[in-house]
Parts: C-alpha cells; sequence; structure tokens
C-alpha cells in the first residue's frame, strides 16, 4: 500500500500482559515483585483512581525495582527479555497484522510507554520502528525516573509528529486498547480498538 503507515501500541494490544511488571518478573522473580507490589499498592491504587498520573507510579516503580542497577546488567537482562520471554506474550494475531502490514509496504511503528530498553531489540528482530519512553542514567546506573516524558495519551502524538510527517501518507492506520492510546487512534484514518482479543 503507497505511502501508509500503521501505529501500534504495544501493552495490551500487541501483547497478552504489561510488560513493566513482566520484566521486573524476570529480572527480580516472582517473591520480589508480589513483595514489591504490596509495598508499591498506594501509588498503583492512586493512579487507577487517576489521583496520580501514569508517569509518577510508573516511576515509583521503576525506582522501587530497579533504582542503581548497572545500565550494563539491566540491559543485558533485557536482550534476554527480547529472547527468552517476550515472545510468549505476543498475541499471534497482532503478530500477523503487522506481517501483513509489512508485506503491504506499510511503515509500521510501535509507539509505546514500556521502556526502549526491552522494547527497540524486539522491534529491530520485527523490522519496524520504535518510539518509547526513554529510562533517565546517571553514572551508567537506571535512577528509576524517566528521560523526558512517559509516551502515553498526548504524548504518543507529540513522539509521532516529532518522528514523522503524517501529511506525506495518504493511509494511516492507529491500534490501541487503552484511554492512553486514544489521541493516537484519533490520527488515523482507520482506528482499532482492542482488536486483538
Amino acid at each position: 500500500m503507497k505511502n501508509a503507515i500503521a501505529f501500534f501500541d504495544f501493552d495490551g494490544t500487541i501483547t497478552r500482559k504489561d510488560t513493566l511488571f513482566e520484566i521486573v518478573r524476570f529480572q527480580k522473580g516472582n517473591i520480589h515483585l508480589y513483595l514489591g507490589l504490596m509495598q508499591l499498592s498506594p501509588w498503583l491504587i492512586g493512579m487507577k483512581l487517576g489521583l496520580i498520573t501514569n508517569a509518577a507510579a510508573k516511576e515509583k516503580m521503576l525506582t522501587h525495582f530497579f533504582k542503581n542497577t548497572p545500565l550494563e546488567d539491566f540491559q543485558k537482562k533485557c536482550d534476554r527479555f527480547i529472547e527468552k520471554r517476550l515472545p510468549l506474550l505476543v498475541r499471534r494475531n497482532a503478530l500477523e497484522e503487522i506481517k501483513k502490514h509489512l508485506q503491504n509496504g506499510v511503515t509500521v511503528v510501535v509507539v509505546t510507554a514500556s521502556a526502549g530498553n526491552w522494547m527497540e531489540g524486539w522491534c529491530q528482530k520485527m523490522n519496524i520502528n520504535c518510539i518509547a519512553t526513554r529510562l533517565e542514567v546517571k553514572d551508567n546506573k537506571i535512577t528509576g525516573k524517566i528521560n523526558g516524558r512517559n509516551c502515553n495519551g498526548i504524548e504518543k502524538v507529540n513522539q509521532i509528529r516529532a518522528h514523522f510527517d503524517l501529511s506525506g501518507f495518504d493511509t494511516i492506520f492507529a491500534y490501541g486498547d487503552t484511554k492512553g492510546d486514544k489521541e493516537m487512534l484519533s490520527l488515523a484514518t482507520f482506528s482499532f480498538y482492542k482488536p486483538f482479543r
């Protein structure tokens, strides 16, 4: 398809589970995950109730589990996650949709609030583009903070426009599954909400 682009949310759209929880499980184990979630529950509940932002809750979680982790160690484990665990989380029909677009010459872009550390390697293997949240690193260690803005909601649109001139595309597809995707879906000629259930 000439001059077409497709934007895919990742967590919950392409995958069956939220990969932030899964990367913690993979790197720290189930016991540390569940104990940590108990400690973090006030912030997670606050996020669900709309009392704190997704970004603030995410930073609390990243700080709790990964603060002061050497970047090299963190990235090695993310790379293993991409290789060993992530393929098991991907919805087969979502993968088929991506492959169909690629076969038709459509530019495919994952636009995700998940961190590039465990997203970019998967996207490279798929030969697709990746727009993701960046993690702050100081002295070659993860701080637990987000570098810039969390790639969610209107920030997905801001990042898309920063990377692509949408006026150059005749057709825009968009796929998402939460309210954090609705602004991105509004960009599309053809939008799909929770398409791969």
